[in-house]
């Protein structure tokens, strides 16, 4: 097939259409413009074919290696936002193909997506939409899907709301759950500059740092004892989801129903996630150039733009 006839080609997913034109010979920056413009996904699916292209990047002076790995992980958003009912995002999410529920309160993971109510949230018709465990790049197009949904209903953000990021931590051994918590306290105040001012430090009652417990971690021998040495579940990073759903949550984002700013996010946790597996950056070397090398170029650009843009 040519280019034209896989773009519009109804029968092709997103991630089929990606492969296929990487297959053509196009770059991936040629792919990513063509299927909207969003690089990340395009390298995801082009590691996921192409493997042993792959680019390594060194992920510190000395001559480790930090290597990217295809974005495959089980993952779980949770969208605050208000200004439609949950009944109407309902009915429109499903015609668009998203299985959904309307239920009350609740922290029980479903097969579906829900519409919750959330207590801490400000305006007229407030909700949390929380999706079931989705997947790697199948899961990264069905959460395109609802922000579009979310955008075309006018759902609204304010500073009440709040994006939360559950990536699946059966995988992750004591040690490398300990330096993801350094990791990313060391980097706080960079992840900060990219943050809104109600998201940042100790500014928010919801997502405070996690700077003291990174000094504490060390203390801990195992993974209870280290949940333990939480107090809150409100913190950038909580542990408190390992004991209900063998996950790691991540709460310091600002709402948001923009898809780029939501899988970019998702994507530098990833790559955050691996980085943690193997390496324990020094704080003196908690820079941003040192955060590049376990990022992306494309990750890097979105974090310097916002920061440019919220500098602003």
């Amino acid at each position: 097939m040519e280019t034209q006839q896989i773009l519009s080609n109804a029968s092709l997913t997103k991630t089929e259409k990606i492969r296929q034109l990487l297959a053509l010979g196009l770059t991936r920056r040629q792919v990513a413009d063509l299927t909207g413009g969003n690089y990340g996904f395009v390298q995801n699916v082009f590691a996921r074919y192409w493997p042993e292209q792959v680019r390594s990047r060194r992920a510190d002076a000395s001559a480790d290696i930090f290597r990217f790995i295809p974005f495959n992980r089980k993952f779980g958003v949770e969208i605050e936002a208000h200004n439609i009912s949950r009944e109407a995002l309902a009915e429109a999410l499903r015609q668009a193909g998203i299985t959904v529920a309307v239920e009350g309160y609740n922290h029980t993971t479903r097969r579906h997506w829900k519409l919750v109510t959330d207590g801490s949230l400000s305006g007229n018709n407030t909700f949390e939409l929380v999706s079931p465990i989705l997947e790697g790049q199948a899961g990264i197009d069905e959460l395109q899907i609802v922000c579009r949904v979310l955008k075309q209903k006018n759902a609204y953000i304010n500073r009440t709301c709040g994006l939360h990021i559950h990536f699946d931590a059966v995988n992750l051994e004591l040690a490398q759950v300990k330096n993801l918590i350094v990791n990313y306290a060391r980097f706080e105040s960079i992840i900060d500059s990219f943050m809104p001012n109600s998201r940042r430090g100790n500014t928010n009652y919801f997502c405070k740092s996690v700077q003291g417990l990174a000094d504490q971690v060390d203390q801990a021998r195992t993974m209870n004892g280290l949940i333990s040495l939480q107090r809150t579940r409100y913190q950038k990073i909580n542990l408190q989801s390992y004991v209900r759903h063998q996950t790691i949550e991540f709460r310091q984002h600002s709402g948001t129903i923009e898809f780029e700013k939501i899988a970019n996010w998702v994507l530098f946790l990833h790559n955050l996630v691996e980085f943690s597996r193997t390496k324990r950056v020094e704080a003196s070397a908690a820079t941003m150039q040192s955060l590049r090398e376990f990022q992306q170029p494309e990750i890097v650009t979105y974090i310097n733009n916002r920061i440019s843009d919220l500098a602003a």
